[in-house]
Formats: structure tokens, sequence, C-alpha cells
């Protein structure tokens, strides 16, 4: 039982930087900052799902998966920043004024693209769980992982919901000005992965050629 828990609160701390689930509360407040509330937890909920899958499958057959398709986390990672950018773009460029704001409906679904995928369950998460996929000598090992995955579920869904409440208690102004930042940083993040992508590529190609 030891083995187990030391397992998941190692898989649980590991992917906590990566995942980041405090640094997704402002990006999910924007994407849904038109949704009605029940849609907004309706999305939270989605996003863990989607997460705990995603991850799941990774940290069980991530290798299979990727050999199948003759990719590389830095191709994921550069893809995943083309998708955040397009995203960002929007919400950095979209006018703020009332009349150009959509009514407070449901609107699109956005808990597997981009928040599960890229955002949170990203490249980086990815190779995480691939990581620890690796050093794992039995099924106590997986099982301790997959509680990990867990833990970083019931931590993301309580950012999303309690974070994105206290978003809601903020002036309109406010919101809309940080939305405005937001989409700059998400943008930036963007970049980030497409770099961070480049260079692991780069680094691919000089270690083939040595």
């Amino acid at each position: 039982m030891y083995e187990l828990w030391f397992q998941a609160i190692a898989t649980f701390l590991a992917l906590l930087p990566i995942a980041n689930p405090i640094g997704a509360i402002p990006v999910f407040h924007a994407l849904t900052e038109v949704d009605t509330r029940s849609y907004r937890r309706h999305q939270a909920r989605h996003t863990v799902i989607n997460v705990i899958l995603v991850l799941a499958t990774f940290l069980v057959a991530g290798r299979l998966i990727l050999g199948f398709f003759h990719l590389s986390l830095g191709v994921l990672r550069i893809a995943g920043g083309l998708l955040i950018a397009r995203v960002a773009w929007e919400k950095a460029t979209t006018s703020s004024h009332p009349r150009h704001r959509k009514p407070l409906i449901d609107h699109e679904d956005i808990s597997f693209t981009p928040m599960a995928v890229p955002l949170i369950s990203g490249p980086g998460a990815i190779g995480v769980v691939m990581g620890m996929a690796s050093k794992a000598t039995g099924w106590l090992d997986y099982f301790g992982c997959l509680l990990g995955i867990g833990l970083l579920g019931v931590s993301l869904y309580l950012c999303l919901t309690l974070g994105d409440s206290l978003l809601d208690h903020l002036g309109k102004s406010t919101v809309d000005a940080f939305n405005r930042i937001l989409g700059f940083l998400v943008l930036a993040i963007a970049v980030q992965f497409v770099t961070d992508g480049t260079v692991m590529l780069l680094q691919e190609a000089m270690h083939k050629l040595l």
C-alpha cells in the first residue's frame, strides 16, 4: 500500500507543474465567458475526464501510439502550439465592447481542444507519464500512476470550478481587460510550445547525425 501511494504522489507531483491546473483557470474562464454557469461546470467535468483519459492512454500505450503514427513529442508540441495560437489570436483581437459580445448561451465544446489537449495534457504531461511508464516494474506501479493522474483530475476540477466562480465576482471591465491580456499571454505560450518543439526536433536531428 505504501508503494502504491508513493507512486501516486510521485506521479501527481511530477505532473502538477507541467499540467498547471491553476494556470488553466484564466484560460478556461476566457474560453467560456459567454456560456451559462451550468455549461461551464459541464465543460469543467468533461475537461477533467478528457485529461485523465489522454494521460492514462499514453501511460499504457504511449510509445506504441507515437510509433504507429511515426510522431515525436517535438512534433506534438509544435502542433499543440499552433492550435493554441489560433484560439489566443481570437481572444486577443476580438472586441470586448458589449455590442460585439455574444449573449450568455451554451457555446462550443472546448473540453478536449484546446483545454485537455494541448493545454493541460499536452506533450509535456504526455512525456511525464511515458517516463513513469518506462520505470514501472509491475501492475502496482501502473495503478499508482493512474491514481496520481486521478489526483491531478480532482485538483483540476477544483481549480476550474472554484477559480471560475472567483473570476465571476470581478467587475465586467476588469474581466474584459483581463481577457485581452490573457489572449496575449496564451499566444506567448503557443509561441513557446512551437519554439520548444522546434528545439526538440533539431536535437533529434543532431543526435541522428552524430
